[in-house]
């Protein structure tokens, strides 16, 4: 039986300094909750959209264990602009598989995106970026996905440990179902080390300098028989200077 690696979680306060040392940070749920702020009622609330995600209609491995939404924003300190809706493209050099490609997925939900705690969440992320890389606008891609069983097996990276082509990543657990697997891993761009741990707690988060790291999660699997199981994760990047395929 493989042993499961807990999340190296770091206090709030040491967010900037970790992320900038290792190239990544981890987040508590206890530390995010305190840090957007938000409670658990509008996290919750946040949660409920993960039930409405359309399938994706352009994996190329031919699964079906993929669903997605997709928006974008601009936030320049504190404020945050939902930006016109805009297919998500990425250059092959960061994604093999799905790269140069227009992806026209279907929009968040406005009673998502219109709740107070979303415009914190980027808001904070912006800070983040701002600490890493100099205050100026950001221009933010939000995911939020679910991986879930239907197929068997559900890959949450099915392009494999990648970059993103950007200047922050987050990785926000959601919640898990029924699921064993989804492991995360994190790899030195440049270097032989990483970090292997599993993200339970909901609305816990990895964030990433996506310049010195790569990243990938391990496919899940059903936790008892043919059940079906799911993991959800919201996914938000944040570049300077525009939006990929400008």
């Amino acid at each position: 039986m493989t042993s499961e690696f807990q999340p190296p979680y770091v206090p709030l306060h040491q967010l900037d300094a970790s992320l900038k040392t290792t190239g990544f940070a981890l987040l508590s749920a206890t530390s995010v909750a305190d840090w957007l702020p938000a409670s658990a009622d509008e996290l919750r609330a946040l949660h409920a959209g993960w039930d409405q995600l359309p399938a994706d209609a352009y994996l190329k491995d031919g699964g079906r264990y993929r669903s997605r939404r997709h928006s974008c924003f601009v936030v320049d300190r504190e404020q945050v602009q939902q930006s016109p809706h805009r297919a998500h493209w990425q250059p092959l050099e960061y994604n093999a598989l799905h790269g140069g490609m227009q992806r026209w997925f279907e929009p968040m939900e406005p009673a998502v995106v219109g709740q107070p705690v979303w415009s914190r969440l980027i808001t904070r992320l912006g800070e983040v970026a701002s600490a890493l890389r100099g205050a100026q606008p950001w221009f933010v891609e939000a995911h939020p996905f679910r991986i879930d069983t239907t197929d068997g097996i559900g890959r949450p990276t099915p392009e494999g440990a990648h970059r993103d082509g950007v200047d922050l990543v987050a990785v926000f657990m959601v919640g898990r179902h029924g699921i064993k697997g989804g492991e995360s891993r994190v790899f030195e761009a440049n270097g032989p080390g990483g970090q292997r741990f599993t993200l339970r707690e909901p609305w816990s988060l990895l964030l990433l300098d996506d310049a010195r790291v790569i990243h990938e999660s391990t496919p899940i699997q059903p936790l008892e028989g043919d059940a079906l199981g799911w993991r959800d994760t919201l996914v938000v990047t944040c570049r300077a200077g525009g939006f990929q395929g400008d």
